[in-house]
């Protein structure tokens, strides 16, 4: 199976603007669509309270005929046209979809940020994990976030394969960014991130992409867009992962980036793997 994840950073701009970001959206879009993929995830959609409009699903109907949706939205308390998440599966599938509450602490639960689909061999979750914020001001939040994150994808493997994928909002090692000297005190790779990470892959999960390519350098999710060269100087972050549970590590065939041309922030990211 085929499966792709990518931060939007707004879906909703991406299907209702005309500003030049959204059209390099749109055409990132077009590249996702190209692949053919089974499920397609996508984080930080900013949908409004209500959902999508009739002009989202206009467009998602015209870009993508042959899928259902599912999502999850910023609900009250959380801020509105906030975070968000949602799945496009082949209209083939018939998974089971939950918006599942992970007793997470403020608004978090609110916010949209995980989707499970449950298949007859496997989940799929994505998430869009809460960023620690400019000076560190959510990182007590983000931290226990990890914790009941961690504990729920444990749960979902003593079941099934679990394979789990969004913007984990955390570079893991110093290998996963471009400038880790300069980085050490920033949100997303603070010492208590990236051990909150170590921690959810000794439940049993693989980061799918150092599994296929090792130690290699150089290749992010991620470029500061509030950087104009941060792109051009490939000055990124891995932040966005595919994980598997350990039992079918071996399973997966290709974990990549995919190319978003000059468009900076996330890029989106290809997971195939053999489920049998």
């Amino acid at each position: 199976m085929k499966f792709i994840t990518w931060n939007i950073d707004s879906l909703n701009a991406a299907l209702t603007s005309d500003s030049a970001r959204a059209v390099m959206s749109r055409d990132v879009l077009d590249t996702i669509i190209k692949q053919d993929a089974s499920v397609i995830a996508i984080q930080e959609t900013k949908l409004p309270r209500t959902g999508p409009s009739k002009k989202h699903l206009e467009v998602l109907k015209e870009k993508f005929p042959d899928y259902e949706l599912v999502w999850s939205l910023s609900e009250e308390p959380a801020r509105k046209s906030y975070a968000g998440t949602m799945f496009l599966y082949k209209n083939h599938l018939t998974p089971a979809a939950t918006l599942p509450k992970i007793g997470a602490p403020d608004t978090m639960d609110s916010e949209g940020r995980i989707i499970t689909l449950e298949f007859e061999d496997f989940y799929l979750t994505q998430v869009y994990t809460p960023n620690a914020g400019s000076g560190l001001v959510r990182l007590k939040e983000r931290q226990l976030w990890d914790e009941k994150y961690a504990e729920y994808l444990a749960q979902l493997d003593e079941k099934k394969i679990v394979v789990a994928t969004g913007d984990f909002n955390v570079a893991h090692t110093e290998i996963d960014l471009a400038n880790p000297k300069n980085n050490h005190l920033s949100a997303g790779f603070t010492d208590e991130e990236r051990e909150g990470f170590t921690r959810l892959l000794n439940k049993g999960f693989t980061d799918t992409f150092r599994h296929i390519h090792g130690d290699v350098t150089g290749q992010y999710s991620w470029w500061n867009q509030r950087v104009k060269t941060s792109k051009v100087n490939n000055s990124g972050w891995r932040i966005d992962y595919w994980l598997v549970s350990d039992r079918a590590a071996d399973k997966v065939v290709k974990s990549e980036m995919i190319d978003s041309g000059i468009r900076q922030d996330h890029t989106p990211l290809l997971l195939e793997i053999d489920l049998g």
